[in-house]
């Protein structure tokens, strides 16, 4: 019934969200602003704050996984904690409720387990939550507004209802938007809608007010985002109360869990399911053999317990939030843990040129007519293109605004106005501005690369006069273009014509029969560290791939420079004429694609999954949103548009592959960590398996009573709680790191029977050199078990740890050496003292010491033994 009337919530929201969000695209321009209480010039200071205080921040909270009540849902109710509690359950039953003389001992120390592990797994949940809060305020997303008339910045969760909002390609909408004027503004609403072609977006309404409630022409969504074009809007409704929050509520499921979080739920099911079957095998042996059906079950009851790993959500969430913190010092800011093991699995890295490989400080370097001859006209010209085009500029058109303005060309603007722009998209790959002087005569002038805007193009201008644009005058042309291409500079087109009507709107059917007047050059030279980054990332077997939309030339010229393998490469073009077959063979040999297309990114990015690599993308742009999405692990940078850095994983403070190669090996150690410990629970726990059976059939008692256990898995538990400041071998992190369920199996098989073979000979002394052999004697031998299986646990946890020789090859973690010699002290006391009788044990002679040393020293040698057989076998050890 709850789940039914969360959802039948969730539908009334969306209901009045739909009715509100019609309701204003009927509205015109006027009713629309008086009915918010604003105009075209924005909010007052003051009016923006009274109604921040009455909305409340702009952040969807419906169904959110980031609050208190649900860290502690999460901290507490897991499967080892589930199967505890029932284990209390029953206990509270058999020796409280229907013993003659009730025992709380048993039922405190299980809940005192739960509890323990409960509240380290939620404070541990709290630091990294309060952490992850922290190093979100460092990649905050911000938008244009106007405020008292004038544009300013703010971030997104400070819009208001009544806000005028000014948008650009690559502008994230921060609230449901009313389209007050927009210009070619297509919007991308997979989000909303799971289509991936654009829409375009007009201040009036388009067709039908009926229409399915997304493809209303004037309104805009919170949760999509600006492709090309501009516009302004006023925001409608913020936060919950918008569409995408109204889905939110009815969309609070957790997220599809990658391959690790799978394989770990899987080693858990697993552990869960030995336990299960220990227990009724356990019972039966113990009642049949022994007679007493209360103690059997006590014991069986006792075994469950210590075969549960109700450590592991411990582990888990210290390791992920440590390993997230120390990313941040590495300029490295994790927005999901789930990504960090993922980012330490990723073999396969592909990357945009500009920026990573490159200084990202274009250079206008020359401006040639199509005689290849400098000539300042060419730069007048994309000067006045770049400078009144009102879409995002990049750092094209800072570097021609730039230059133009060191040239003394500002007076190339005088007497000109804006009459109307066609902005850039990645299918036309070039923007045009209509501009108007004073006489009235009106010129278009289109930018952008080079094949694409000889497609458009007639004519030719040679020598200042206009002429066809026939074969001989485009080969002429193209060589001009090629011979500076081939030398590294990043080539575009200029274009214009006079010929343009006096009115009406311009659109791209407008860009064509115009006459090609020449090319801008630009040097973005290589980053001196990408060649070292790219040999330390190739060293952590990680191998990059260059996907850019620059052309073929500049692409192999800078990859060439930092030593990306040049021996192949692929266009745009390439790439269209392959299928998925044909593709998936080319990324087995391919480090360079140029002149690539969004959707073309995206496509090898699954190329390379297909053939079963862990693909990173590392993108700043608007046309890297669709691969970042579709990449294993999406990376991005502070700096990135706004769609960039809401679909990355991962948010780089620096733009530097350095800052990644740390990245990686923190990813690589926090996976080593946390299956140091799955191992160690999976072999041991195989391996105390078969140990209780032995002693179950072959001992006239129980080898141990159940408060002995309990309290031996308490001790063990706390043991290990230095594991996640641990630090891995140096050739561990060398080689990307997958999720393998066979591993686990194999080491299972050798390391669980070696643990049982040492118990059985510690049995053997208990039992022969000891004497204790019999009912009287019992609690002498089960001391001598507790304090040989609680040491050799906590000691193996040392040869887990590493694939080297222990304390000499490789030195554990202050906080892990600290944690497993409390415990040994704490075993050692309790069992040579007379807090052993505090646990019904009996205190253990000091005879028994050398046994014990021997027993020690025998396990840790046959267990390094065994540790260089099993790696010379599976060439592998964690």
């Amino acid at each position: 019934m709850k789940f039914n009337n969360k959802t039948n919530r969730a539908r009334i929201l969306q209901k009045e969200s739909e009715t509100r969000l019609r309701r204003f695209a009927a509205l015109d321009e006027a009713s629309t602003l008086a009915e918010l209480e604003t105009t075209r010039g924005g909010l007052s200071a003051q009016a923006a704050e009274e109604k921040l205080d009455e909305f409340g921040a702009n952040v969807i909270t419906a169904g959110t996984n980031n609050t208190t009540l649900h860290r502690l849902r999460e901290a507490t109710i897991n499967p080892f904690n589930i199967v505890l509690l029932v284990i209390a359950a029953i206990s509270f039953f058999t020796d409280v409720l229907a013993a003659e003389k009730a025992d709380w001992l048993t039922v405190i120390i299980i809940i005192a387990l739960v509890a323990i592990s409960s509240a380290v797994a939620f404070f541990q949940s709290q630091k990294s939550g309060a952490a992850a809060a922290k190093l979100s305020e460092m990649i905050e997303n911000r938008t244009d507004i106007y405020r008292n008339g004038a544009v300013i910045e703010i971030p997104i969760d400070e819009v208001v209802p009544g806000d005028i909002i000014r948008l650009s390609a690559g502008d994230m909408l921060p609230a449901d938007l009313r389209f007050l004027s927009a210009k070619d503004a297509f919007i991308a609403q997979a989000a909303l809608t799971g289509e991936s072609a654009p829409v375009e977006k007009f201040a009036a309404l388009r067709g039908d007010i009926n229409t399915p409630l997304t493809d209303l022409s004037n309104i805009g969504f919170m949760g999509s985002n600006m492709v090309s074009g501009s516009a302004v809007a006023v925001a409608l409704a913020t936060g919950n109360s918008t569409y995408f929050g109204a889905m939110a509520q009815s969309l609070s499921g957790d997220k599809a869990k990658n391959a690790f979080e799978r394989g770990v739920d899987s080693v858990s099911r697993l552990l869960i399911r030995m336990m299960l079957v220990m227990v009724p095998v356990v019972l039966l042996i113990n009642g049949l053999a022994k007679g007493d059906w209360s103690a059997a079950l006590m014991f069986a009851i006792s075994v469950a317990v210590g075969l549960t790993p109700e450590m592991l959500p411990v582990i888990m969430t210290s390791t992920l939030a440590r390993g997230a913190v120390g990313m941040s010092k590495h300029k490295v800011i994790v927005k999901t843990l789930g990504a960090i093991q993922t980012f330490g699995e990723m073999d396969v890295l592909c990357t945009d040129k500009t920026g990573t490989l490159t200084e990202d400080k274009i250079v206008l370097e020359k401006y040639l007519n199509l005689l290849g001859e400098d000539d300042s006209r060419i730069l007048r010209h994309a000067y006045r293109n770049s400078y009144f085009q009102t879409g995002l500029k990049n750092l094209i058109d800072l570097a021609i605004i730039n230059r133009a303005a060191a040239n003394g060309m500002t007076d190339a603007l005088d007497g000109q106005t804006r009459a109307d722009e066609i902005p850039f998209d990645f299918a036309r790959r070039r923007m045009s501005v209509v501009l108007e002087d004073k006489y009235g005569k009106r010129q278009l002038i289109t930018k952008g690369a080079v094949e694409e805007i000889m497609s458009i193009c007639s004519y030719a201008d040679l020598d200042g006069k206009v002429i066809a644009l026939d074969g001989e005058t485009r080969r002429r042309a193209l060589a001009v273009y090629e011979k500076h291409n081939a030398d590294g500079l990043r080539m575009i087109a200029v274009a214009q014509k006079n010929d343009v009507p006096s009115e009406g709107a311009f659109g791209v059917a407008d860009e064509r029969e115009m006459v090609l007047i020449g090319f801008v050059g630009f040097l973005d030279p290589p980053k001196e560290s990408a060649r070292e980054a790219i040999a330390a990332l190739r060293g952590h077997g990680v191998r990059t791939v260059v996907l850019t939309g620059d052309s073929e030339g500049v692409a192999a010229k800078v990859c060439a420079a930092v030593g990306v393998d040049t021996s192949r490469l692929l266009t745009g073009r390439e790439v269209e004429q392959m299928d998925d077959g044909a593709l998936q063979e080319a990324v087995g040999s391919c480090d360079i694609f140029a002149k690539l297309s969004p959707a073309q990114k995206e496509r090898v990015v699954r190329a390379f999954q297909t053939a079963g690599h862990t693909v990173g993308y590392m993108g700043d742009g608007i046309n890297d949103a669709p691969p970042l999405h579709q990449a294993d692990v999406g990376i991005s940078v502070d700096s990135a548009v706004d769609i960039a850095k809401e679909t990355a994983d991962i948010i780089l403070l620096e733009k530097d592959l350095m800052v990644l190669e740390q990245g990686v090996i923190r990813g690589r150690n926090t996976f080593g960590n946390i299956v140091k410990y799955i191992k160690m629970a999976a072999s041991g726990n195989f391996g105390n398996m078969i140990s209780v059976i032995a002693a179950s059939i072959f001992l006239p008692f129980l080898p141990m009573l159940p408060i002995q256990i309990l309290t031996q898995n308490l001790l063990c538990d706390f043991s290990q709680m230095g594991i996640p400041f641990d630090a891995v071998d140096k050739e561990y992190v060398t080689v990307p790191r997958k999720w393998e369920t066979h591993s686990i199996a194999a080491f299972m098989a050798f390391m669980g029977p070696l643990s049982s073979v040492f118990d059985l000979l510690c049995f053997a002394v208990m039992w022969w050199a000891m004497k204790a052999n019999g009912p009287e004697t019992s609690r002498l031998f089960q001391c001598g078990w507790f304090v040989f299986g609680t040491l050799s646990q906590v000691l193996v946890i040392h040869m887990i740890r590493t694939a080297k020789m222990p304390f000499v090859g490789s030195r554990p973690s202050g906080a892990l050496l600290l944690s497993t010699a409390l415990i040994a002290i704490v075993a050692i006391v309790i069992g040579f003292t007379p807090i052993a009788a505090g646990l019904d044990m009996v205190m253990l002679p000091l005879t028994f010491v050398p046994w014990l040393a021997a027993l020690l020293a025998g396990y840790l040698i046959l267990a390094q033994l065994v540790k260089k057989i099993y790696v010379k076998r599976y060439r592998e050890w964690l």
